[in-house]
């Protein structure tokens, strides 16, 4: 198994400023609350534990995963939460695949449009850009002497994972969407813990930009990032190291 690595460091997650980590656990408890909302039982509701594993992966605190449970209906009330996608363009021809989670469209539709177009970007029709990307399930796992390569590939056979990649620091190990969470179950079976664990877009080929285009369009990612509906922002632009999330 092969492919080309995309995670540069195991510190790029952890590493992350006490502003933006509380940001992401928000948006992380508002998925986790939407998920528990009819049933707080991860035994029960997989899509609760999907959502709990990419939580903790982003080593959010067991306590706050907790809390977002706990106050799942109350906090949502009757509000109807859509997972709604959004595509689009921002400068140099990049490709841009915005995740969102809303009570309000027009109000999200607004703002993701503003954020884009004030950076140098514009709004898509669905299907736009998404061809460019491959739909996966996503493990990044730290690279330990307990596990090896000879067990880490035992581990994907039986997992029936698609793919693995054997970094310096750390295994990548993708699934389709459909099989990531029994995936997901079995790696956790083993023991195993997840540096990340989510289904996401993975472009097929990257591009870069120029100093210019590429400081415009990091603009744009900080203000798309910044919107309290916008849950996971994908894109084929290739970043420097240290701003790799």
């Amino acid at each position: 198994m092969s492919g080309h690595s995309k995670w540069h460091n195991i510190q790029a997650k952890k590493g992350k400023t006490d502003a933006a980590r509380g940001a992401m656990f928000t948006k992380l408890g508002r998925e986790i609350a939407v998920a528990a909302k009819n049933n707080p039982n991860p035994d029960t509701n997989s899509k609760l534990a999907d959502v709990i594993a990419k939580a903790k992966a982003a080593n959010m605190p067991n306590d706050t995963i907790k809390r977002s449970i706990a106050k799942a209906a109350g906090e949502l009330g009757d509000k109807d939460y859509k997972e709604l996608t959004y595509e689009g363009y921002g400068v140099g021809g990049s490709a841009v695949i915005i995740k969102t989670l809303t009570d309000n469209v027009n109000r999200t539709a607004g703002d993701v449009r503003s954020a884009m177009t004030k950076c140098g970007g514009q709004m898509g029709n669905t299907g736009c850009v998404s061809y460019m990307f491959d739909n996966k399930g996503v493990f990044v796992i730290e690279r330990t002497v307990a596990l090896d390569e000879d067990t880490m590939m035992e581990y994907c056979l039986e997992a029936e994972a698609d793919d693995y990649v054997t970094g310096d620091d750390v295994y990548e190990v993708y699934t389709t969407p459909e099989k990531w969470s029994a995936a997901r179950q079995y790696f956790e079976g083993k023991g195993v813990t997840f540096l990340e664990a989510e289904i996401k877009m993975i472009p097929q080929n990257y591009i870069t930009l120029d100093n210019e285009k590429l400081a415009q369009f990091t603009k744009m990612l900080d203000k798309l990032n910044e919107l309290d509906d916008v849950q996971d922002v994908y894109h084929n632009v290739e970043l420097p190291e240290e701003d790799e999330e």
